[in-house]
């Protein structure tokens, strides 16, 4: 049985024509604050949006940005 993307680590339109995905752009080209607050800044839209739009996967993608966050924190 075929399974669909994956909509929470690698959803494919955040992918390129050669499938570089955005988040790998940003690490590498945006300083260490700027990452940190593309990650507190995509947490905030998806805790906020996720009654109205995609529910629980909302709740998931926050969540991711939540340990990316962690992760650059904690080096």
């Amino acid at each position: 049985m075929p399974v669909g993307p994956d909509m929470i680590n690698h959803p494919n339109h955040y992918k390129g024509n050669h499938g570089l995905e955005s988040i790998d752009i940003i690490k590498n080209f945006a300083t260490d604050e700027m990452e940190m607050g593309f990650y507190w800044g995509n947490a905030m839209k998806y805790m906020t949006r996720y009654r109205n739009k995609n529910g629980l996967e909302d709740l998931k993608k926050a969540r991711k940005n939540i340990d990316w966050l962690i992760e650059k924190m904690e080096g």
